[in-house]
C-alpha cells in the first residue's frame, strides 16, 4: 500500500465502501495470490501495468 498507487487507490476504495481495514488487506492479499498464480502459471515476471490495468483503464460510458 505504500510503495504501490494501485493498490493505495484499491484500498482507499475499499476503505470509503466501508470495508474494514482487515478485510481490505484480506481483499488486497487474495488478488496479490491470484496474480502470484498467473505469473507463475504462465511463467511471467510480476508487472504492476498489467496486474492492475483493469483498475486504471478509464471506462466509456454508454
Amino acid at each position: 500500500i505504500l510503495h504501490d498507487t494501485a493498490v493505495r487507490a484499491y484500498y482507499d476504495e475499499l476503505r470509503a465502501r466501508d470495508v474494514s481495514h482487515p478485510a481490505a488487506l484480506r481483499q488486497i492479499g487474495n488478488r496479490f495470490v491470484g496474480i502470484l498464480h498467473g505469473c507463475l502459471k504462465t511463467n511471467t515476471r510480476y508487472n504492476q501495468a498489467t496486474a492492475w490495468s483493469h483498475r486504471t483503464t478509464p471506462t466509456i460510458a454508454a
